[in-house]
């Protein structure tokens, strides 16, 4: 089971691959603006899976800044990340040792995430593992191969590449808010509350990194709210109760709990 679903979150996680190998060769430019290394930068993305994250942190580098003040700004811009782990927290078996637990927070990206999310029952760490498999090292090489070609490709390509991110959002959201009629509200809200927050000049203060995290926490509440979902182990409960002790139910249990 554990290989069948590693192929099926590499499978998944192809097109993530794709849309990272070129949106990461400008990530490889951005390095060699800052004066890094080829070996440098591929470090950083192999160690640092977030676009924002490095190029913000390329401008501190390049600036001279203390390490104190790129610490604050990383923490700042993907606190994110922590509200999709306790998203993704929601759909592990309680009982998952903590290994697992730790390998898949290290591999959580926006595109990821929705990969994962978007998994009917309970998320199987191995395909997390998969989707990472592809994933990563398409990020990592298409940084290597930006900070090797710096110079070659023009500005219109460049503005293309960094278009592509958006499209691979759209293909990772869009089966899955076809088979919820809420979602799909809910993403073109987010949409709508993001050029809002992005536009208006009185939330200028307020950096890009806390617009998400307070745009994340303030809908997913209010969806929650008003859109609650039923209580999978609840109604799994209720169910055996109604079987009673019977051979039928204990038969059952049995399966389940090898699933599990």
């Amino acid at each position: 089971m554990h290989h069948s679903m590693y192929l099926k979150g590499m499978r998944d996680g192809i097109p993530v691959m794709l849309g990272y190998f070129v949106v990461s060769i400008t990530i490889g430019i951005a390095a060699r603006g800052a004066d890094l290394t080829a070996a440098q930068a591929t470090v950083m993305s192999l160690t640092n899976l977030t676009s924002a994250g490095q190029f913000a942190s390329f401008a501190i580098i390049a600036a001279g800044a203390p390490y104190l003040e790129l610490l604050i700004s990383q923490a700042v811009i993907n606190l994110r990340y922590c509200l999709m782990s306790c998203a993704l927290s929601q759909k592990v078996d309680q009982r998952m040792p903590f290994y697992h637990r730790l390998f898949m927070a290290f591999g959580i990206t926006d595109e990821i995430f929705g990969l994962a999310i978007g998994q009917k029952g309970k998320l199987d760490p191995w395909y997390m593992y998969g989707a990472m498999s592809v994933a990563i090292p398409g990020w990592t090489l298409g940084t290597l191969l930006g900070i090797l070609s710096t110079g070659m490709l023009p500005a219109s390509i460049l503005n293309a590449m960094n278009m592509a991110l958006y499209g691979m959002f759209i293909a990772i959201f869009m089966p899955a808010a076809r088979d919820n009629k809420i979602l799909l509200p809910i993403i073109f809200l987010s949409m709508g509350a993001s050029a809002v927050f992005q536009m208006l000049p009185v939330f200028d203060f307020i950096s890009s990194g806390m617009k998400i995290i307070i745009l994340t926490l303030a809908i997913s509440f209010a969806a929650a709210v008003l859109f609650p979902i039923a209580d999978e182990e609840s109604d799994g409960a209720a169910s055996g109760k109604e079987a009673g002790p019977g051979t039928d139910g204990a038969v059952s249990g049995g399966k389940e709990a090898g699933r599990s």
